[in-house]
């Protein structure tokens, strides 16, 4: 599973309980990081991909072929190759970066979810977030970062960021909450395998969950 969100949506929150409900690894872009500083690629991709890419400069230089002259194509091919990585060692739930391109342009089946709020919900999350009540500075964090991810995506993808034709599913968080969209995304999952012929779930319903 895929959760694309609106920043202040909730969609971290509710990767995180559908991956307990489905006894799997939920990837956010923290973990793929820390496993691409694993691997020993860099130590130096840390929180803001602006800060990203200045420090791992001399190494992304290092490893790059000349084709990846942006370095920012370069970070984006090696969370590409840990995406894949990740997704190839069984079922689980992966937050944001691309995934759903990735995952679809690889031939790898997943549902897809982008999980979004009207703003006044947003903004109160973002202010807890950020732990401010400060109107002006929640409004350029939530602007700054939708406007990063919606780039991005569009970007290296091709496609346009939060469009329903490109997920299974769209939810309206501030409507149905945190408890009923996982319920959601759990009874759309099950359908989605059903109509594909697909049963991942088989052995975490035989356990109970």
């Amino acid at each position: 599973i895929t959760i694309s969100r609106e920043y202040g949506a909730g969609g971290h929150s509710i990767a995180t309980r559908v991956a307990q409900e489905l006894g799997v690894e939920v990837y956010d872009k923290d973990i793929i990081r820390n496993t691409v500083k694993e691997s020993g690629l860099d130590a130096g991709i840390v929180e803001h991909e602006e800060e990203e890419i200045s420090r791992a400069d001399a190494f992304l230089r290092m490893i790059t072929p000349a084709a990846y002259v942006d370095r920012r194509e370069a970070i984006h091919e090696i969370e590409r190759k840990v995406i894949l990585m990740l997704a190839g060692k069984g079922p689980c739930v992966i937050i944001g970066r691309c995934a759903d391109a990735i995952l679809d342009e690889a031939n790898v089946d997943s549902l897809n979810v982008f999980v979004y709020a009207d703003v006044l919900h947003r903004a109160v999350r973002v202010g807890e977030l950020l732990d401010t009540k400060n109107p002006s500075e929640i409004q350029k964090a939530m602007k700054r970062t939708d406007a990063a991810r919606r780039n991005h995506y569009n970007r290296f993808t091709g496609m346009e960021y939060g469009k329903q034709e490109g997920y299974q599913l769209s939810i309206d968080s501030a409507t149905l909450g945190t408890e009923k969209s996982v319920e959601l995304i759990m009874e759309c999952m099950r359908m989605w395998c059903d109509v594909r012929g697909t049963h991942p779930l088989s052995t975490l319903e035989n356990s109970g969950s």
